[in-house]
């Protein structure tokens, strides 16, 4: 991350921190602007977690989750973790709930680890994809190929036990360190590392092309 990207961030996390507590004072175009900020992010994670079994079930969760933090914005603390990724927890574990309600907690893999070390080696349900284009390229036939591209990391990460794909999207769409994702999941951090490894080496299996390595040594993202 870019230091002007950090500033930012900072900036943010602080105008998420006082638009909160105005609202909780009693606001309500503080949560409006809340809401306007974190809509689309929200709605995409809730869609990638639940897969496209729960698809019918992503808007269901995404209010609850909206729900749950407005219950809560009165209690708000910061303690050094962002709004955003509260609020990406509360849509995590309401997510993890609903799936529980479906029956399909063991085919998700929620309570183990599953596909984590011991395991035969992954498998994708696809052929890899090899002799990819430069990402700098900009001729019609290569944007269409980076399309097909989005999409199959997409049908990739349908492929994820839950446990790491939650540690993926939020390692990825909340820029989360794994310090901090292990403190979003309640794991330990040797675990949350674990889910984060053994999530990105089955992509870049399944991709047939090695996706970018998080930096797993320190509580750095």
């Amino acid at each position: 991350m870019k230091p002007t990207d950090a500033c930012l961030n900072i900036a943010d996390d602080a105008q998420d921190d006082a638009l909160v507590r105005a609202f909780a004072a009693g606001d309500a175009r503080a949560f409006d602007a809340l809401y306007a900020r974190h809509e689309q992010a929200l709605y995409r994670f809730v869609r990638r977690l639940l897969g496209r079994d729960l698809v019918s079930q992503a808007d269901e969760v995404f209010q609850d989750t909206w729900l749950r933090m407005i219950q809560a914005a009165p209690q708000w603390s910061p303690q050094g973790a962002r709004f955003r990724t509260w609020l990406f927890t509360i849509a995590h574990h309401r997510a993890i709930d609903m799936l529980r309600r479906s029956g399909r907690e063991q085919a998700w893999g929620i309570d183990a680890d599953i596909g984590d070390a011991g395991d035969a080696p992954f498998a994708p349900a696809g052929e890899p994809w090899l002799d990819w284009p430069a990402p700098t390229a900009a001729a019609p036939e290569e944007l269409a190929f980076w399309q097909r591209a989005g999409q199959r990391l997409l049908s990739c990460l349908e492929e994820l036990p839950l446990p790491q794909k939650a540690a993926f999207l939020l390692h990825h769409e909340d820029d989360l360190s794994v310090a901090e994702l292990a403190g979003a999941l309640g794991i330990g951090f040797e675990t949350a590392k674990s889910r984060l490894r053994y999530g990105l080496s089955k992509l870049r299996t399944c991709m047939g092309a090695y996706l970018p390595a998080a930096d797993l040594k320190g509580g750095g993202a």
